[in-house]
């Protein structure tokens, strides 16, 4: 009788998985085909591992991925490398190429999001600045625009990061960084992790003392967007500003 080692089984089934899926199903097979936007997400995601296990195939692999993030890209787009190499299977190679390729869609959308040189007048120009950014963060950031007189973007700058649900704001480090840029106006930008983007009383109370801070350089406070991941929160428009 013809015996085969544990090892050459796995890799012999791992095969087999693939060649069962006719060709024209196959992730890189069908992109070729009918092009990328074609493809599910999880053939997506194989098409960037490449390969899978000796006991399961790339397509798999990537659904395990999917299932690690609960389903959703925006939850897979904030994995860290280490959570993400905790799944048998991946492991540096396959993380970095993951990573990269939502790096460079986030540069993407970026890059789109300021490719007119247009004023920053409305709270939703600003959200659609920096959602790139921030989409998917579990923990705030804080952000602050510096503006010309005409409030076009002549700079950014992250202030802090860290904390589920605080951010404090070092009115010396904004106002320094206004004049070396010589900025007329500044939009501070945080997020809300929770999804609920309205302002804690802690938020009422750091932007109006911010735009104290401003008043006393002849700066203009234009606003302080509070972003989540698919709504917003905006001072001007709620004319909310503190005592």
């Amino acid at each position: 009788m013809f015996l085969i080692d544990s090892s050459r089984r796995n890799v012999f089934l791992a095969a087999m998985k693939i060649k069962e899926l006719c060709e024209s199903e196959r992730p890189r097979e069908k992109m070729l085909a009918k092009g990328a936007a074609a493809l599910s997400e999880a053939e997506l995601l194989a098409v960037l591992l490449r390969s899978g296990t000796r006991e399961e195939g790339a397509l798999d692999l990537a659904n395990r991925l999917l299932s690690l993030a609960e389903g959703s890209l925006t939850y897979l787009f904030s994995m860290s490398m280490p959570a993400m190499r905790k799944l048998s299977g991946i492991g540096p190679e396959k993380a970095c190429s993951v990573m990269a390729a939502f790096e460079l869609g986030r540069r993407f959308l970026e890059d789109e999001s300021r490719r007119e040189n247009v004023a920053l007048n409305a709270p939703r120009r600003i959200y659609e600045l920096m959602i790139p950014s921030m989409k998917g963060l579990m923990h705030e950031e804080l952000w602050v625009l510096f503006l010309n007189k005409n409030n076009r973007l002549i700079g950014k700058q992250k202030l802090t990061s860290g904390g589920l649900d605080s951010t404090v704001i070092d009115n010396r480090m904004v106002m320094h960084a206004c004049i070396e840029r010589c900025a007329t106006s500044i939009v501070l930008v945080h997020n809300h992790p929770s999804g609920d983007p309205r302002p804690s009383h802690d938020d009422i109370v750091c932007t109006a003392g911010l735009r104290k801070a401003c008043s006393s350089f002849n700066i203009i406070l234009l606003d302080h967007i509070i972003v989540c991941d698919t709504t917003f929160w905006s001072f001007a428009d709620e004319r909310l500003y503190g005592a």
